[in-house]
């Protein structure tokens, strides 16, 4: 199932809410009511003076859970995993040091198209308007600069310093984020939750959100010019972009594969959106750091439609694809442009790509090339008794774990070359933040989601280098009674950085993680531990993981050698590094 179909283009639009409990016509409740309405059943939160008693009703309500998390930036990053999961996430925190804090996940949250509804205990209602000087803010008597930061990472914003338009601010503030795909920010004054209001007495009317339907003309002509061009080509190529999850056309995309036979490909940042289980899959394509034979199916095709890709300098490979801009059809979740030619607005991905599947022929052409050319790859070699692990031999065994009751969350550094290699199983979760790119996103976003995935047991590869920026919520994760399985990859440092432009800056302090997370474990829940340093060792902690310890958290810490990258992070990294350090154009 998609991530976000339960939420579809109507949020419930025909059902009556979910029957709630709490105190009866206040704030607080008709908020609760609304986040278990669209499908939130976890909130992730920091405490705070002003956002007090807005979490005692988000308690009282009993369809939702509060999850304490040791950050706000932490919470923002759960709210993160948990909409990919879920379709819809949702954090509290409370006012200035709470917002600036959590904000750094809503952008990444929003460069990802997730809808994140971010709560914020806002100051009483009195003071608004007055020339105090509250705490939590930065000694000015004016309380909008929190708001001001949250407008250029948020879609929709809503003060609530009155109970006269609170109901109608709040729906506006939730449904705009379903509709538009992106985070949205709610201030709620600290004194207003708990106040009787007649507007909040009834239950709330459910959410319609109205369908997007396309332009039929636009849509017949995008179809009818697409079709011509590639029913003439020789050898087309379909690749998938992560747009595919927003534009909820993953199941038309693989529709259209279906119909033509053509090749289909993924962007790195959409890896997971398109199934990998697929006969006619053949990899990422990446540039000059493509899967093998995968690039060059792509590169040499004579037409190739890309559906929803993002083209910037990390998936551009530092700028080095060798896409030809008239050779290709993008296809954007509300746009479809063709070659230098004509460009068709309010045309949507899913009925662009189902009925252009209707008008093309079969062509198995690009297939059997690649068919032709595959070799494949080789395994990597066991290795000899107590040699040092090496990271291509962690990743063989990583493959093996891999089901459809399994999801991967991948950090950002050399977790992601080496994850992007993995082939999904069917039903596999796969998520990673490559548009953002945030060190350390992946400890919050693995609570988030694990806590919306209760069939999947997440596997996270994380290094040592992002661990350090988060490391503190594997605590939330024990107290939350997951089950997740991390590999800290312990290399001595920051591994993506060196690859870019090294220097001292990129050697860390090493922690022993094993005795740091034993620690946050102080023998309360179910946790377990193992140090690894060669393939025999973690052959042993990947059984008990499985095995004995398969209903615990399980951190599995792996040595390597500092110089042990992936093939793909090394010409990637010198690739980007030359795009950084292009001089000035001249003036």
């Amino acid at each position: 199932m998609e991530a976000g179909n339960q939420l579809g283009s109507t949020a419930h639009p025909s059902q009556t809410p979910a029957p709630v409990s709490g105190h009866a016509g206040t704030l607080g409740r008709h908020l609760a009511r609304r986040l278990v309405e669209i499908g939130v059943r976890d909130v992730f939160s920091v405490p705070g003076d002003f956002n007090l008693t807005l979490l005692d009703h988000l308690i009282a309500e009993p369809q939702l859970n509060l999850v304490g998390c040791c950050n706000e930036l932490n919470a923002g990053y759960a709210a993160d995993g948990y909409a990919r999961a879920k379709g819809v996430g949702a954090c509290v925190v409370t006012f200035t040091v709470g917002g600036l804090s959590v904000i750094n996940a809503i952008a990444g949250a929003y460069s990802e198209n997730l809808p994140v509804i971010c709560i914020v205990g806002g100051p009483n209602s009195n003071d608004y308007g007055t020339n105090r000087i509250l705490h939590h803010t930065i000694g000015l008597p004016d309380f909008t600069q929190e708001l001001r930061c949250f407008q250029t990472v948020t879609c929709c914003q809503a003060v609530l310093n009155n109970l006269e338009d609170a109901h109608e601010q709040i729906d506006t503030a939730i449904s705009t984020a379903l509709k538009e795909s992106k985070p949205a920010y709610i201030s709620i004054s600290c004194n207003l939750p708990g106040i009787p209001y007649p507007t909040f007495g009834r239950d709330p009317v459910p959410f319609f959100l109205s369908p997007k339907v396309s332009n039929q003309c636009g849509l017949e002509a995008a179809v009818e010019i697409t079709a011509e061009i590639l029913n003439k080509a020789v050898k087309p190529v379909l690749v998938g972009g992560p747009k595919l999850r927003v534009a909820k056309a993953r199941k038309a995309f693989v529709e259209l594969a279906d119909a033509t036979g053509y090749p289909i490909a993924v962007m790195p940042s959409g890896k997971g959106l398109v199934p990998e289980h697929h006969p006619h899959f053949i990899g990422t394509y990446w540039g000059a750091v493509s899967t093998s034979f995968c690039g060059e199916i792509v590169e040499s095709a004579d037409a190739y439609v890309f559906a929803g890709p993002i083209f910037n300098d990390y998936s551009s490979v530092g700028y080095s694809l060798l896409i030809k801009k008239e050779k290709a059809i993008i296809v954007e979740p509300n746009r479809v442009t063709i070659g230098n030619g004509p460009s068709f607005g309010w045309v949507f991905m899913a009925d662009y790509l189902k009925a252009l599947a209707k008008k093309l022929k079969k062509n198995s052409t690009a297939m059997e090339n690649y068919r032709r050319i595959f070799v494949p790859l080789g395994k990597p070699l066991k290795s000899e008794k107590n040699e040092p692990l090496r990271v291509n031999v962690l990743f063989k065994h990583i493959q093996e774990m891999l089901g459809g009751d399994t999801a991967v969350i991948a950090e950002t550094g050399d977790s992601w070359f080496n994850c992007q290699k993995l082939l999904l199983p069917e039903n596999c979760g796969y998520e990673f933040q490559m548009q953002y790119g945030s060190i350390g996103w992946s400890v919050g976003a693995t609570l988030g989601y694990a806590q919306a995935v209760k069939d999947k047991r997440v596997i996270a590869c994380i290094g040592d280098g992002s661990f350090q920026v988060t490391a503190q919520d594997i605590s939330t994760m024990i107290r939350s009674g997951q089950r997740t399985i991390i590999f800290l990859i312990n290399n001595g440092g920051y591994t993506i950085e060196v690859e870019i432009h090294d220097g001292p800056y990129n050697v860390i302090k090493n922690w022993d993680y094993t005795g740091l997370v034993n620690a946050i474990h102080n023998g309360e829940g179910e946790c377990w531990t193992a140090k690894v340093r060669t393939e025999d060792e973690l052959i042993e902690a990947i059984a008990i993981a499985t095995g004995d310890k398969k209903n615990s958290l399980c951190f599995i810490e792996v040595i390597v050698h500092k110089d042990d990258t992936s093939k793909e992070l090394l010409e990637w990294g010198s690739r980007v590094s030359s795009a950084n350090s292009r001089p000035p154009n001249p003036q």
